[in-house]
């Protein structure tokens, strides 16, 4: 079924009731509520006292739908508050609660777990568990460098995670924002995929991406673990994207990975594997959407002998 029928289905389940429709509307209202009973419901004074008043030195991160602030419940119970901006007036009470049915349904290891939520008549806020190690995009750039292993291990992660999304969760979610920022790591570095479902409370449902706009965006994260995040200051420029994608293709058939692998790595990588990883990264970042695999081959070949 499709979501907007599911939305449809849902807010015409709440009308029924309103207008005295009988025992269907409130068996509705009641599965909903029993959906939503594994969500713990803030209120926004217990989350505004845990950042400290949203304080700046607790932002974790910055994006188009909001800030991610760290908070402390207490007891040593760390989460990551996410306060979405813009909502007044965009997101209705049925709207929200059938998002919020449908991440926290999204349930899967390699996926950042929803773990609660916040709702005021100005105020949208959802509440995730806290990755201790922060993001890919951080830690590319943080010394210590991650070894090949790890990097290994972090892009099968991401792809297991964008699988389950893609083709075993229903219904299907997009992501739309695949890149390293929104690929987190746990405390034994296990890749989780965050930012992902809420974007359509932000009213983004007319948007042209696909499942095919998420395996883009994956290609572009495996170059980024290729050459440590070189990629992003190549990119910059939309219409040097083609041109310089030619260029990393050209390089894998010369058998030259090596000119683009992270000079943090060292010698310390295998040649085979990188050149590996490069030709998936190749075939996501294809021109023609309907000529890049689907996640489930990208994790085929990403768990083949060379790699896993």
């Amino acid at each position: 079924m499709d979501l907007k029928v599911i939305r449809s289905n849902l807010r015409g389940g709440g009308e029924e009731w309103e207008k005295g429709g009988g025992e269907r509307g409130e068996g509705r209202e009641r599965e909903r509520e029993r959906r939503l009973g594994n969500l713990r419901s803030f209120t926004f004074r217990e989350l505004h006292v845990s950042t400290d008043g949203f304080s700046s030195k607790n932002i974790l991160g910055a994006g188009g739908f909001g800030n991610v602030y760290r908070g402390n419940l207490g007891e040593g119970t760390m989460v990551a508050v996410k306060r979405l901006k813009d909502v007044n007036g965009t997101t209705g009470d049925s709207q929200f609660r059938t998002e919020l049915e449908m991440i926290s349904l999204a349930v899967h290891m390699n996926l950042l777990r929803l773990i609660g939520y916040c709702k005021t008549s100005s105020e949208r806020l959802l509440v995730y568990t806290y990755m201790i190690n922060g993001s890919v995009a951080l830690k590319l750039k943080s010394k210590p460098a991650l070894d090949w292993t790890m990097r290994k291990k972090i892009a099968i992660g991401a792809a297991r995670g964008l699988l389950y999304l893609h083709e075993q969760c229903y219904p299907k979610i997009i992501h739309r924002d695949v890149k390293a920022a929104n690929i987190l790591l746990d405390e034994c570095f296990e890749a989780v995929v965050g930012d992902f479902g809420f974007v359509k409370l932000l009213n983004h449902e007319d948007s042209h991406s696909s499942e095919k706009t998420d395996v883009f965006g994956f290609g572009i994260l495996l170059l980024e673990l290729i050459t440590g995040l070189r990629a992003l200051s190549l990119f910059l420029d939309y219409y040097q994207l083609n041109e310089t994608l030619v260029e990393v293709g050209k390089l894998h058939e010369e058998l030259k990975v090596e000119e683009l692998v992270d000079r943090e790595l060292g010698k310390n990588y295998d040649k085979i594997e990188v050149g590996e990883m490069m030709q998936v990264a190749l075939l996501c970042t294809q021109y023609l959407p309907a000529h890049r695999p689907k996640m489930s081959e990208v994790v085929l070949m990403l768990e083949g002998d060379g790699l896993a």
